[in-house]
């Protein structure tokens, strides 16, 4: 049974656009890339493809030459998550509709 590193290891760079960059900062200073592009890489970084089997939170990307935690992957699409422009949703007690027939059944008790 192979390792999913094993096998992603053995390619070359040039496959994996993403290990031209040294850390997640490094990705979302990149004016060049849109805020989803950014979300892609970041997200396929930690992947539990790409886990150090010893060290789950550490992840090895191919062609890039050191590991990167986890936390700080995690960090960055949190950070893209503040910077999105869409309003955020609406949180609370979701609101049930009203049941006419209930109303009708108390009126005639």
């Amino acid at each position: 049974m192979s390792n999913a590193n094993t096998n992603t290891s053995n390619l070359n760079p040039i496959f994996h656009p993403a290990a031209h960059y040294a850390s997640p900062e490094d990705v979302l200073k990149d004016d060049e890339l849109s805020v989803p592009e950014k979300r892609i890489i970041l997200s396929s970084w930690a992947s539990d493809m790409f886990t150090v089997e010893s060290c789950p939170a550490l992840r090895e990307i191919p062609g890039m030459g050191h590991t990167i935690r986890l936390a700080d992957i995690l960090g960055a699409l949190r950070r893209l998550d503040d910077e999105d422009d869409d309003p955020p949703r609406p949180r609370g007690v979701p609101m049930r509709p009203r049941r006419p027939w209930a109303a009708v059944q108390r009126r005639s008790v």
